[in-house]
């Protein structure tokens, strides 16, 4: 009689379970705001964050995923100095140069030409005068000027920054100095390898800590 009992008190009890049970929708929601969200409408004012905003504002300084600051200010003298410090930091590859020229062609030959020499389409239609050749004395280009350049624009040229990223930019910047070398006459560069770079780091880095003894010492 008593298992009897336990038996139908159990079944009664599982029916309750199951007639609660839906797999339409979660059971428990421990935290309903997961679950159940609140809609708002793009750009409206709302109490949910302070002064009215839809969206809190980043932190003051903070920096978007993937974006590195750029030391140098659009100015002429940082032009300068950008043009004297600034140094490629990509390996001087196959792939970055082959790379480099692809983008090249997409983006700078229609003015540039594709030897550099001031030959594009744009040039010889006269859309557009008096683009120089990469080997002009006058301008004597670094790879620190051709990424300034990149990233801000000089006169009739505007920005690339939106079009190529830090990378893409750095590849075009070594075909860029391929083409000047070749223009004046210079073989093409010895292709480096990742231990060369990691032994000239190495290298960097040992000088680096001997100037600071020698400067601790005194």
């Amino acid at each position: 009689m008593k298992s009897l009992l336990k038996i139908t008190i159990f079944v009664i009890l599982m029916s309750l379970v199951t007639s609660c049970k839906s797999d339409l929708q979660p059971n428990y929601q421990y935290m309903p705001n997961m679950y159940v969200p609140v809609g708002y409408e793009a750009y409206g004012e709302y109490n949910v964050f302070q002064d009215g905003q839809s969206a809190l504002l980043p932190p003051l300084g903070a920096i978007p995923r993937g974006w590195q600051p750029y030391a140098y200010v659009n100015t002429n003298e940082d032009y300068l100095k950008a043009k004297e410090e600034l140094k490629n930091p990509l390996l001087y590859t196959q792939e970055n140069v082959d790379n480099g020229k692809v983008l090249y062609d997409i983006y700078c030959a229609i003015c540039h030409g594709t030897k550099g020499d001031g030959q594009g389409n744009l040039a010889k239609r006269e859309k557009i005068l008096g683009i120089p050749a990469y080997n002009d004395q006058g301008r004597a280009i670094t790879e620190g000027s051709i990424y300034h350049v990149m990233y801000y624009g000089k006169n009739n040229m505007g920005s690339y920054a939106n079009q190529v990223n830090e990378k893409e930019r750095w590849q075009i910047d070594h075909y860029v100095i391929d083409l000047k070398r070749k223009l004046d006459g210079l073989p093409q560069r010895e292709f480096q390898t990742k231990d060369e770079m990691e032994m000239h780091d190495d290298v960097a880095t040992s000088t680096e800590l001997e100037s600071a003894t020698e400067l601790s010492d005194h």
